[in-house]
């Protein structure tokens, strides 16, 4: 049961204008309000360079929740804007500062709030040092008169070198303990429910190891392409985008040993561990363990699909991946030997973001046949959409003889309660206020994430001879991409298939 923050604060936002604002993070802090969770000593400041009045981006932010709401509650929607306020600076000029720290204090004496502010990032990764410094410049990160706590999206960096300028930029004016770096994907119900699945189950524990599983593998599938994005996307690509942060973050709870306690430095402990165990990969591997594809232009249901290099502001000569598959390993006595592998992709046939354990076959196989998926159980823990979990195994088909066919038992989290389940950025804007920070991802994690990746980002840069696999939007990917997974007749597992001409089932 989530319980009503009690100490006052002024949550402000950089970047007030943009998507994510009105998208996002307003109908999030909506809906704790309208749930009664944030405190009645609370205040918004908005801050961005367009210009609005007060009353402006109040009218602007009430359209914006009656749009995205995430509850269907609206009845409390005049209330909270009134709690509200705009500041129009050009965040990038040190003297714009002092105007700033000005109006949170007339904001601090009109609603009687205290020093606590949040200070979240929702600008381009340009400006993540350039901020916290101008902030420390006039001492708003100074604790003195309430905690302060810096929010930051991703990405966290470009590469390692980036990685580490940039905590440095922070770490100079602003404690780690001060520092949440946010990630949407572990604020889902099903993220965090990785670690009840695990460590309140006896059946899990004793098989979750190297004896018992055969490898473990992750996707996260999206069916949209670029959206627009081909600026940014030309700078990204699938591996920085997605893979070391996202999956990388799931992988370490799927892999982590048993936190001694649920406080959030026990947790983040496990995790690091996890990090600090990733087997190095050599530049000279890279061909071999990490397959790179580019969607090309296709029909999907009989709608023309363009290419990547056919997007906006993407060069038509682009070598940037939007699919990667990538097997690595992770050194230590619970998974020495065990293969994981990630692939994630856009304008592939389905949204879906999965965990799969495979676990190893039987020591002796009785009931040979020429198929022998059967033998192949698999745990499949499913994120987005449809949450819940799937256990294949193989049962005797009806009829003489002992043919086996693979069957499932499923668990939907929407069955476990009629209760609404919040959102990511609603939970993680709920735990941020109240200094939970065990769904933040930490300065090391982020730097050995980068480190592990970076021989794979240098050899495709300085290797054209690693090829760049063309995959038809509306397809799984590259079929090279089956050629990572080990042993015999193992692939990918490919749970979506089409059921109608406009839809696509995605079986749990």
């Amino acid at each position: 049961m989530q319980l009503k923050i009690k100490e006052s604060l002024i949550y402000l936002i950089f970047g007030a204008s943009g998507d994510l604002t009105k998208r996002k993070l307003v109908p999030a802090l909506y809906s704790l309000f309208v749930q009664d969770l944030l405190p009645d000593k609370f205040a918004l400041l908005a801050v961005s360079r367009s210009e609005y009045s007060d009353e402006e981006f109040r009218i602007s932010m009430k359209a914006a929740i009656r749009e995205f709401k995430e509850i269907a509650d609206v009845s409390g929607i005049d209330e909270f804007v009134a709690k509200i306020y705009y500041e129009p600076i050009q965040v990038s000029e040190a003297e714009a500062y002092s105007t700033l720290k000005k109006r949170l204090e007339l904001i601090r004496k009109s609603d009687d709030i205290s020093g606590n502010t949040i200070f979240y990032l929702s600008t381009p990764p340009s400006l993540y040092g350039v901020i916290p410094q101008h902030l420390a410049s006039v001492g708003l990160n100074k604790r003195k008169d309430g905690w302060k706590r810096l929010i930051i999206e991703k990405p966290f960096g470009y590469d390692l070198d980036s990685a580490l300028k940039l905590k440095d930029q922070l770490l100079k004016h602003w404690k780690e303990e001060q520092l949440y770096r946010i990630d949407h994907y572990l604020g889902k119900e099903t993220v965090q429910n990785l670690l009840v699945t695990r460590f309140s189950n006896g059946i899990f524990e004793p098989l979750w190891n190297r004896n018992f599983i055969d490898h473990v593998e992750v996707t996260s599938a999206e069916r949209i392409g670029v959206e627009g994005r081909g600026g940014y996307y030309e700078s990204s690509g699938a591996l920085r985008d997605m893979v070391q942060n996202h999956l990388l973050q799931v992988v370490a709870l799927t892999a982590m040993e048993s936190p001694s306690s649920l406080e959030p430095d026990a947790i983040r402990n496990e995790i690091l561990k996890v990090f600090q165990s990733l087997r190095p990969i050599n530049k000279e591997d890279v061909s071999k363990i990490a397959i790179r594809g580019q969607y090309l232009s296709s029909s999907i249901k009989g709608q023309n699909t363009v290419g990547y290099r056919e997007e906006e502001g993407v060069n038509n000569e682009s070598s940037t991946e939007t699919f990667v598959a990538l097997k690595f390993y992770i050194d230590n006595w619970r998974w020495g030997g065990v293969p994981f592998y990630i692939r994630t992709g856009k304008r592939l046939p389905t949204r879906v973001t999965e965990v799969v354990i495979h676990f190893k076959s039987t020591p002796h196989i009785l009931f040979a046949q020429d198929n022998v998926a059967h033998s192949d159980n698999q745990l499949v823990i499913r994120i987005q959409p449809d949450e819940g979990i799937l256990l294949k195994f193989g049962m005797k088909t009806p009829g003489t003889g002992f043919e086996v066919q693979t069957v499932n038992m499923n668990f939907h989290y929407s069955d476990l309660t009629t209760k609404r389940i919040p959102s990511a950025y609603e939970r993680l804007i709920y735990d941020s206020i109240k200094g939970d920070a065990t769904l933040f991802a930490r300065t090391e994690e982020v730097l050995l994430a980068w480190k592990f990746l970076s021989p794979v980002l240098e050899a495709w840069k300085e290797n054209n001879d690693i090829p760049l696999y063309g995959y038809p939007a509306g397809t799984w990917g590259p079929e090279s991409s089956d050629s990572l997974i080990e042993g015999k007749g193992m692939t990918w597992r490919y749970p979506c298939k089409n059921l109608t001409d406009d839809g696509i089932y995605c079986e749990l």
